[in-house]
């Protein structure tokens, strides 16, 4: 597409602009790999969803029989087939041992509510209302972000943080300090959306290696807690 694109100059955009500029060629290279990546990402993120409520609903309204829920809309049979004995067992440590998802949301909720408090005080000119709305969305761009590090191993956490810089950049407004406080929205969503892709990894060598996720999570809170004390008296 960047042959056809760069016909363009001067018809799309200015043609005396260098190509690393956002406002000649590297703006639509940007923003056509974050539609590329989001786009996947949210209609892998829909169709999980849906197929999770499907199987909830499936599994409750056959509340007799002790089906396991299926995955990728096959029998139970047909995946034990289909998977090796050693697949297997990974997989049966990996659901067995897995953190329950009221932890997840409440500890989700904290951060969010502490975030919103304290980050003001921090920059005054990123809103609490800026925060709020980061949060809200993070979640999806966050699993956009881990299903893409997981095919190709590469996280774009720094290009949905351009992402938060335009859009809280264009809401807050230059006379606004929109320049700071897109800065720090930036910050706040890259830290959302790099963790998930760095959990998602470290889950991944979890399953590879028959370790407990649940052992993997606590031992990121733990080293995560130490940095938050190591690294202000480094720096």
């Amino acid at each position: 597409m960047w042959p056809l694109i760069s016909n363009q100059k001067g018809h799309w955009y200015n043609a005396t602009l260098p190509s690393s500029s956002f406002l000649g060629l590297q703006g639509y290279r940007v923003f056509i790999a974050i539609a590329m990546i989001l786009g996947d990402g949210l209609y892998n993120f829909i169709k999980v969803m849906g197929h999770t409520l499907f199987n909830l609903y499936t599994q409750l309204s056959k509340k007799g029989s002790h089906a396991v829920l299926p995955s990728n809309g096959r029998a139970t049979s047909d995946v034990s087939q289909a998977q090796s004995y050693d697949d297997q067992r990974r997989a049966l440590l990996f659901v067995k041992d897995q953190l329950p998802t009221w932890l997840a949301i409440t500890g989700y909720l904290v951060i969010a509510i502490i975030s919103i408090i304290t980050l003001p005080h921090i920059f005054p000119l990123l809103k609490w209302y800026y925060i709020l709305n980061l949060y809200i969305f993070a979640p999806v761009l966050a699993f956009c972000n881990a299903y893409g590090c997981g095919l190709t191993d590469w996280s774009l956490a720094s290009t949905y943080g351009k992402l938060a810089i335009f859009i809280i950049g264009a809401w807050a407004g230059k006379s606004q300090g929109g320049a700071l406080a897109s800065l720090a929205a930036c910050g706040v969503m890259m830290n959302i959306v790099s963790t998930a892709s760095n959990l998602m990894q470290d889950f991944k060598t979890s399953y590879m290696t028959l370790t407990s996720p649940r052992s993997m999570f606590v031992s990121q809170v733990i080293g995560t807690a130490m940095g938050c004390i190591v690294s202000p008296c480094v720096f």
